[in-house]
């Protein structure tokens, strides 16, 4: 398990950030409180020696070394408190001229000295997978917590429970199994917020999702296709994340315009993580008479032998509420 690198570079470029602006800002208060005060600019210069004379002293074999470490460790003390007596009547903070990291267990570095990842860097790798998913805001709304079984009845009750385990299980353990899950049933009957809620768990946990609906899948292939016709290059593919992510969630499976080159372009991509023991959960608004007449044997062959079906059924959930 591990963060993508594209979010990681993300992140790190974050915490660099902080750190220069956090020493840029220590620079400037220091030079602003010099400028007030000539006797705090004095004490300074003499910590900085006192700092190199500490150094050499401990070095020393001398037989006083012990004494003259003590003294100097002495002088170094008595500076800094009047340094800070200084700043307190300026009617400033005594670390008003420190590098004030945001994060003070890790320093703004996003790794602890045990060399363990800072809980600061690992909320940011969150946040930086919640963008890079294409999830945006859904994230942050829909979640296995506040996903309702009181919007259905009867049979759709017993379905959506089902789903609804069934997704919490697949959450916990895609890498581990290599499965795929398909959702099946009409609009609004709750088959986004699960997908949702298994992309945020599966952020959570450190996997890369990517999140998009087919149509759009289908342009970025397009793209890839007849990109020199735009006047454009890219070093990377843009549906290479669609092979290379941990968890791939097509939604909107058949809304996407039906022809050779879509219906290729779909069957590489399933076909792919397949073969690569990538798992992806694929919804469609299409039932399984549907979907076998609107994509061929491959497809089809693939969807129902290869991915874990569930059936949403019911009243759109939007309009109840």
């Amino acid at each position: 398990m591990a963060f993508s690198m594209e979010n990681y570079k993300y992140v790190q470029d974050i915490l660099a950030r902080r750190r220069t602006e956090a020493e840029d800002k220590a620079r400037r208060n220091t030079a602003w409180v010099h400028e007030h005060s000539e006797e705090i600019r004095e004490i300074d210069r003499k910590l900085s020696s006192t700092g190199f004379a500490l150094i050499r002293a401990a070095m020393d074999k001398a037989p006083d070394v012990r004494e003259r470490v003590a003294a100097l460790r002495e002088e170094n003390l008595a500076l800094q408190a009047r340094r800070a007596a200084l700043l307190r009547e300026m009617g400033l903070p005594e670390n008003y001229t420190a590098v004030i990291p945001v994060c003070a267990a890790c320093k703004d570095a996003g790794h602890l000295d045990s060399g363990a990842m800072c809980a600061c860097m690992r909320a940011l790798l969150v946040e930086a997978g919640y963008r890079s998913s294409g999830l945006g805001s859904l994230l942050k709304k829909q979640s296995f917590d506040n996903f309702s079984l009181h919007f259905y009845e009867g049979d759709a009750r017993r379905l959506a429970s089902v789903a609804l385990e069934r997704a919490k299980e697949f959450a916990e353990s895609f890498e581990k199994t290599g499965q795929n899950l398909l959702f099946m049933g009409g609009t609004g009957l709750g088959k986004t917020h699960l997908s949702t809620a298994i992309a945020k768990r599966a952020i959570e946990r450190g996997f890369d999702v990517v999140y998009e609906t087919a149509q759009n899948v289908i342009s970025d292939f397009e793209y890839d296709r007849f990109k020199s016709g735009y006047g454009q290059s890219e070093d990377v593919p843009r549906s290479e994340k669609y092979f290379s992510c941990d968890l791939l969630i097509l939604d909107d499976l058949g809304v996407e315009m039906s022809n050779q080159f879509t219906l290729s372009a779909l069957y590489n991509v399933i076909n792919t993580r397949i073969n690569l023991g990538k798992s992806m959960l694929v919804s469609t608004n299409l039932g399984q008479k549907a979907l076998l007449e609107r994509y061929d044997e491959r497809i089809t062959s693939r969807l129902f032998g290869e991915f874990n079906p569930y059936l949403f059924r019911g009243t759109d959930i939007r309009l109840q509420k």
